[in-house]
Parts: C-alpha cells; structure tokens; sequence
C-alpha cells in the first residue's frame, strides 16, 4: 500500500555512523493509519540551528552560480529522488525518513546575512536560494525566514535566482516583482511530471503539476524571469513526457527551460530503489539498468561534467529531444540578461565596488 504523504519508510543508518541503527519501518504496520510510527502521520520535528555563517560558496564548475543561502536543511516535500538527502548524515540523521520528518531551520538566516553583506571584503555575485532543499517547503509558512532573506537582499539590491516547486513563491510575489523591475530576479520552478499520480507517489508534499504552471503564469505576468527545471528525468518512469511539459510551461509563459538526469549519490541509491520496487515493481530492473548505462555500469557518477546528465545514447536522446522541443516552442532563444550587481548599497546609500 503506498504512503501518501512520504516519499519513504525507510530510514537507513547515514554513512559516518559505525553501528547500523535503522528505524526502518515494517510494511505490516506503517499501513496502519493509526499507529503514531505511521510514515503518514509521523509529526515534522523542527529543530532551530543559530547559523554561524550563512552564505555557501560554490567551486563546481558544472553548477551556474557560486553563492548560495539555504534557509533549511531537510525537506517536507519528500522527494524521493532528492539529491540532497545524503547531506542529513553530516547532521548524524538519516537521509531516508528523518529527512523528511526531522528538519532544521536557520531563524537567525537575515541577520546572519546581513552580517555577511556588510563585511568591507563581499564581492556582489548572484545568491541562489534553495537550491539544496526547497526554501518555499511547507515550514515556511510558518517560519518565514525565506521571506526575511528576501527583505534583506531587497534591501541593499543584491541579485537573487531562486529554485522551488512551493506554491508558497506566490506569496512574495510583490518583493519579488519589485526586485525583478531593476534586474534583480529570476526564478525556475522544478517541473518533475504533469501526472498527479506520479507527483503524489514521487513528491508527496509537493504543489501539484496545474499549481506549479499557475505560479509560473503568475510570476512571469508579474514581470519576473521564470523558467523550468526538469528534472530529474528517469528513465521508463517520466521520460516520456518531456514534450508535454515544455509545451505546458511554455504556454503558461516560461522562457528557459534546463533539465537534469536523476542522480543517485550514496544512500539516496538504496532509498530510491526501495521507492521503485514498491511503486513500479515490474519496471524496477529496466530503470535500473539504464541507470547504469547512464554511468558507467554504476548507479552514479558524481565526475563533473557528466553528473548531471550521464553519458551514452540515451543521455544523447533525451539531449536532442528536449533541445529540438525547446526550439520549437521558443525557450532558451537568446542568452539570458545577467541579473545586475551595479546596483548593490549597503543601507545609508554606500556603493559596492564590483571588483
């Protein structure tokens, strides 16, 4: 019987801990809707964490930014495929079910930021927000610490890109709107499927495919940059729909369009075969081979330039088929305007020099 709400019961032991101390959940009582251990109805731990520094620098040179700010670690969202899962075992949790369940968030995120702003040393580069977990999940609504970074980058004109499939975006459309009128902002909404199906058995607590177009409608008639991530393409599972959800995105107003190939890092490869054989049990083996096929005869390949997308004819096919749709329907036509640094002050009016 599959959940509903979480993408998995599993919750295996993290790399870096000696002793196996799974709280795997056994199929014979996580279908029992009133058990309190039921992945269902098993309650979001928030834990607070004071951050020290809240600024990531990035030096891969397959990723196109190099500042980040990640308000959460975790996801309620509980994507199965999520890449960043593995990151909960730095925080000696599972990537499995306490990812989802066990979140921690930065409260003290804009005054950190603000700190970091204001230091003589900062060099103005474009902050991506919530590439790692998503900064619109459900616990910002009541956090609203996404919401104070927004106000803090607005604030001293700092450019900002965002990544999230939350419908919670929609709620600062106006700070939004506001930075993307002077060059500020852009935004790509993750686009995995336009099956609510495949979105309720794969992103449980995600905002629905027709929800996800409407926020791209509305962000882009509010004047912001938007786009799409698809991603992450599996084979045999979401493969087949890549025209239809550039059409899709395309008539709700995005103008760019990227995709990515579901990647698979260390306990993220046992979680979502466990997803795969409860959920397509007879297409399992087929996924799997071709993920091999995609690296190298492993089930990932984490070597810079062909993490994101695997190797072979069929990385070659879903290049050319997602390229040729692109051009038809007029995505990714002109190369995009960078977002603006010029315009960063700090609060008193004082000018950023750039270099």
């Amino acid at each position: 019987m599959p959940m509903k709400t979480r993408a998995t019961a599993l919750n295996p032991h993290n790399r870096f801990q000696p002793i196996v101390t799974d709280r795997e959940v056994d199929p014979d009582w996580y279908n029992d809707p009133e058990d309190d251990l039921n992945p269902d109805t098993l309650a979001t731990e928030v834990i607070e964490e004071t951050a020290r520094s809240i600024i990531s620098r990035n030096t891969s040179p397959d990723v196109p930014f190099d500042q980040s700010i990640n308000p959460y670690r975790g996801c309620e969202h509980a994507c199965i495929y999520c890449f960043a899962r593995p990151t909960h075992a730095y925080w000696d949790m599972s990537p499995g079910l306490d990812f989802e369940t066990r979140l921690i968030a930065k409260p003290n995120a804009a005054a950190q930021l603000r700190e970091e702003l204001d230091k003589p040393g900062y060099r103005v580069s474009p902050i991506a927000l919530g590439v790692n977990t998503d900064a619109y999940q459900p616990l910002e609504r009541d956090q609203k610490i996404t919401r104070q970074v927004l106000e803090v980058l607005a604030e001293y004109r700092h450019p900002v890109s965002i990544i999230t499939k939350g419908a919670l975006i929609l709620r600062d459309l106006d700070l939004l709107a506001e930075m993307a009128s002077e060059g500020l902002c852009s935004v790509r909404i993750s686009l995995t499927s336009l099956s609510n199906d495949l979105k309720r058995r794969m992103e449980p607590r995600t905002a629905a495919p027709a929800t996800r177009l409407k926020m791209i409608r509305q962000l882009s008639a509010a004047g912001i940059p938007t786009g799409i991530i698809l991603g992450p393409v599996i084979p045999f599972i979401n493969d087949h729909e890549i025209e239809s959800i550039l059409e899709a995105s395309a008539d709700a107003g995005a103008t760019r369009a990227s995709w990515i190939m579901l990647r698979l890092p260390h306990e993220l490869d046992e979680l979502f075969q466990d997803w795969l054989h409860r959920h397509f049990p007879q297409r399992a083996e087929h996924v799997m081979n071709r993920m091999r096929d995609l690296r190298g005869g492993k089930s990932y390949d984490a070597t810079f330039g062909r993490r994101m997308t695997g190797t072979g004819p069929y990385s070659d096919l879903i290049r050319q088929r997602f390229t040729k749709k692109a051009r038809r329907l007029g995505l990714n036509l002109h190369e995009e305007e960078p977002l603006r640094k010029d315009l960063f002050r700090r609060p008193g009016g004082e000018q950023m020099p750039l270099w």
